[in-house]
């Protein structure tokens, strides 16, 4: 078809859709931090926000080296750049699906809840949503310098120079063989757990990943929190939450080195005051289905945690009505009785009959539950609120087979803030 066929064409489809009262528009996001992950999982089926009067865009993106990793000749934040090249995409031609291009929410969990927050503060991307939804997000940053050496490092381990040049002479199965030598970090075979309650409180600026977005002093000039403390999209509308245990699942390795460990006295012999380490261990009682996990549950949930604390207080220090926060509890039978990094999805989707859902969380996942958090998210991206209080009245809705307002992350915050004063040498958390 030649372009004035193709012109002609997309002026049919614009003038048919704006018969219609035109429909808010989701942009969604995947996880797999930075280097996995697919928009074509089941999981991210746009059919049940389609059929609320949504339309959904999901969006690829370049990932691990090739979409992150220093070249000296290249853009570092290509990943980035593709997801704004999307977005510029729908702002030009979603109209003619229906959709309104002023009325776009951003959505990702995992890394597509860390991509999210870092388009919604972007300053090339300020014009391309209205709001979005965090999922387990966090504010992974890291240096221009960090990328460099490790850009290097690659390039070295695998006989290129750090070139574009260099890389192409390389086909993509070597390249990648070459990104898979700098995986994510894995803790060390033995474990303090005093070290370990630190590093759980105060993750490094990467949070273990080796690729990411970074802080280039370009097109993201700074990190996600300076961005928010600024007041960066302080008049834009932010959906945040976390589940109950979200990085358990991953240190189980550190079970047995845990195991008959006393939790709060690492905490306390970390630093923290003890009342407050025995008031935060509480608060994670004992899973029935995965005993053991109990050592690595109350010291892996605090890092995700503090992190949508320290965005909602730094956005209500400058537009107090804007930000909402959830907690999702549900407990999956398949993890131990553990809401574990993920359980969320299927139910915010409405997804219940998708693939793979019955393996994950049984065969009976409460319906119920997915017809109201999926009406939430509905709610936030038609109507801009989910359907309870912001944040800045200090509650926040805790999701689970019976949902309700409650106060949230106020123990977080007192941790954080005890930590900080135990360890002075780390950054002091907006909390």
């Amino acid at each position: 078809m030649r372009a004035g066929g193709r012109d002609a064409q997309r002026q049919r489809l614009h003038a048919r859709a704006g018969r219609a009262r035109a429909a808010a528009v989701m942009v969604r996001l995947h996880g797999g931090g930075f280097a996995a992950g697919s928009p074509v999982s089941p999981w991210y089926d746009g059919r049940s926000f389609s059929r609320d009067g949504v339309v959904v865009v999901t969006v690829s993106y370049r990932l691990g080296f090739h979409g992150f990793g220093w070249i000296e000749d290249a853009p570092v934040n290509r990943g980035v750049l593709d997801q704004i090249a999307a977005l510029e995409w729908v702002r030009d031609n979603i109209a003619a699906f229906g959709g309104d291009p002023g009325a776009v929410t951003l959505a990702g969990q995992s890394a597509g809840g860390i991509s999210v927050m870092t388009l919604f503060t972007a300053p090339r991307a300020q014009s391309l949503s209205r709001a979005a939804i965090c999922m387990s997000g966090a504010d992974r940053v890291q240096s221009r310098e960090s990328a460099e050496e490790r850009g290097r490092a690659l390039a070295a381990s695998a006989g290129v120079e750090p070139t574009t040049a260099g890389w192409s002479a390389l086909t993509e199965e070597q390249a990648l063989d070459a990104q898979d030598a700098f995986g994510i970090r894995t803790p060390p075979a033995t474990i303090d757990p005093a070290a370990f309650i630190r590093g759980a409180l105060m993750p490094p600026e990467d949070h273990g990943m080796p690729f990411g977005p970074v802080v280039d002093g370009e097109l993201l000039p700074r990190s996600v929190s300076d961005a928010l403390a600024e007041g960066v999209a302080a008049d834009k509308r932010l959906l945040i939450g976390v589940t109950g245990h979200e990085f358990t699942l991953w240190m189980l390795h550190a079970e047995e080195q845990l195991r008959g460990v006393d939790i709060a006295g690492a905490m306390t012999e970390a630093g923290l005051p003890p009342e407050l380490a025995a008031e935060y261990v509480a608060s994670h009682p004992e899973p029935r289905r995965r005993p053991r996990s109990s050592a690595t549950s109350p010291a892996c949930a605090p890092s995700a945690r503090r992190q949508a604390l320290r965005w909602s207080r730094l956005r209500a220090a400058t537009n107090a009505d804007t930000t909402w926060l959830y907690d999702f509890r549900w407990p999956s039978p398949f993890y131990g009785d553990l809401a574990v990094h993920c359980v969320e999805l299927p139910f915010v989707r409405d997804l219940l009959d998708a693939d793979g859902v019955s393996r994950a969380h049984g065969p009976n996942p409460p319906r119920e539950l997915a017809t109201r958090a999926h009406a939430a998210w509905v709610s936030f991206v038609t109507e801009g609120t989910p359907g309870w209080q912001p944040w800045a009245r200090g509650v926040g809705m805790v999701f689970n087979e019976t949902s309700e307002e409650k106060p949230l992350l106020e123990l977080e915050g007192r941790l954080a803030r005890a930590a900080h004063a135990a360890w002075q040498d780390t950054p002091a958390p907006a909390a």
